[in-house]
């Protein structure tokens, strides 16, 4: 007879069980996910092919009885900000379970030549790239404002998605893992998120030693699953949990993946894409409209150039697939203003970057000789500022479409400011907890805590300008 000793105070159910279920639970119904993806699929498509045959709506008509208002206000009210923050709360979830040009690629790559990944379609910087080329082109052709833009930069991603798909890999996502242009975001609000699947290194070592050979699975974004730390590439899929018995969903804390793990290697895309990305360029993409700064631009250049008898800049214009052109809305975009567009959004992007990384290497410095690890470390650190920032904007579309229709939300100036401290003071408590694995000198630690509290300071205050002052 066999005796079984269970610990006195011990629970019949620890509280990570719940996850591990849910986890297995995606594992086994992987058909139903793919129900779910392709019906995402032709959501995606009907908002996105529909609006650009409807003429353009008038300001007589409300989101809820015109088609195009409706579907640009899911797309920008309401889709990329509850992404931004699912990502964050619950991980890439969006990408594995939901994304329509994650589904598309994937079913392509398992019919297309499956032809190696070339070495050039590797680099790190394409995500990076991506992201600043889409929010630039994004501001010239008023993407939040006009459906024909949304679908030439949305679509056209998802042509890229299905071409990519059809070339490289086989039944992988090669596309969501080195071209997507906010698979770079997305990973790096994915470090924020308190769950995660957990890879125990010695289960999997005994797995080995059992001699059993479990049946492959297919990890599409190409994730490395037996060295996986953290949750920057997992996708979320659920496909490889329980594997070997050592891959689980569990719990972890918020800050673990940014203090412990981001720190082990270097990733200079990565902290370009924080700072001058995320902290700079989307700043300006979000505030450029309502700057007194821009219309003063606009305005001593245009006497400038009046004054020196050139007036083609001020009169010329292009297609609507260039520069906003919209005669019927009122709504048309001179070279001038074209251009002075892309210099203040580039200007925005290199002012506040090249404050915030000036300052970063400074307090890296303060905590010993200088280490570009620790450089880019602390870079990390301001993920959760850089990440609240553009939620701020994109829900700032979300409030001014819907108090366009009447529709006024309490509390908004509130919540702005509480999400904008809680971001400020958890990258605060995230650099003072990084500071912590370089230095145990106080007067150190204090030193680049302020340091990184300075570098902020261009990031929010572009945020605070643009909805407490302009």
């Amino acid at each position: 007879m066999t005796i079984t000793i269970v610990p006195r105070h011990a629970p019949s159910i620890q509280p990570d069980d719940v996850w591990l279920k849910i986890g297995d639970w995606l594992q086994r119904h992987q058909a139903t996910i793919r129900i779910v993806q392709w019906t995402m699929v032709l959501v995606y498509c009907v908002l996105l092919i529909v609006p650009v045959f409807l003429p353009l709506p008038d300001r007589a008509v409300y989101l809820w009885t015109n088609f195009t208002r409706f579907a640009q206000f899911i797309f920008w009210g309401v889709w990329w900000p509850l992404v931004l923050l699912t990502t964050a709360l619950v991980g890439r979830i969006w990408c594995g379970i939901l994304c329509p040009e994650g589904a598309i690629t994937e079913f392509a790559g398992g019919r297309g030549r499956g032809r190696a990944i070339p070495r050039w379609l590797m680099w790190p910087g394409w995500p990076t790239l991506a992201f600043a080329c889409t929010t630039l082109y994004g501001q010239m052709t008023s993407v939040y404002q006009y459906p024909a833009p949304t679908l030439l930069i949305l679509g056209g991603s998802t042509l890229a998605a299905a071409l990519i798909g059809l070339l490289y890999g086989r039944n992988k996502r090669v596309w969501c893992r080195y071209l997507c242009p906010v698979s770079g975001v997305f990973g790096l609000l994915a470090k924020l998120a308190p769950l995660h699947f957990r890879v125990d290194p010695p289960l999997w070592q005994l797995s080995q030693l059992s001699g059993t050979k479990p049946k492959a699975i297919n990890c599409a974004p190409l994730v490395p699953i037996r060295t996986m730390r953290g949750a920057s590439d997992c996708h979320m899929c659920g496909r490889c949990s329980g594997f070997r018995g050592a891959i689980r969903l569990a719990r972890r804390s918020p800050n673990h993946e940014i203090v412990h793990v981001a720190g082990a290697a270097a990733k200079p895309w990565e902290t370009i894409l924080i700072v001058f990305g995320l902290m700079g360029l989307a700043v300006g993409a979000f505030q450029w409209s309502v700057s007194p700064w821009f219309v003063y631009a606009k305005q001593w250049m245009a006497e400038w150039l009046i004054e020196n008898g050139v007036t083609w800049p001020l009169e010329a214009t292009a297609p609507w697939w260039v520069l906003t052109n919209y005669p019927q809305k009122n709504d048309v975009m001179t070279l001038l203003d074209g251009a002075l567009l892309i210099a203040y959004l580039l200007a925005a992007a290199l002012a506040c970057g090249a404050t915030t990384l000036s300052l970063l290497a400074l307090a890296a410095r303060s905590l010993g000789p200088w280490r570009t690890q620790r450089f880019h470390h602390l870079a990390q650190s301001l993920i959760p500022l850089a990440g609240a920032g553009v939620f701020l904007g994109l829900s700032g579309l979300t409030v001014s479409q819907l108090r366009s229709d009447g529709i006024v939300l309490p509390f908004v100036d509130l919540l702005r400011l509480a999400t904008l401290a809680m971001a400020t003071f958890w990258s605060g408590v995230l650099c003072w907890q990084m500071t912590g694995t370089y230095s145990q000198q106080p007067a150190r630690r204090v030193l680049a805590l302020s340091l990184v509290g300075l570098a902020m300071t261009p990031a929010v205050a572009g945020w605070v300008l643009l909805f407490w002052i302009w």
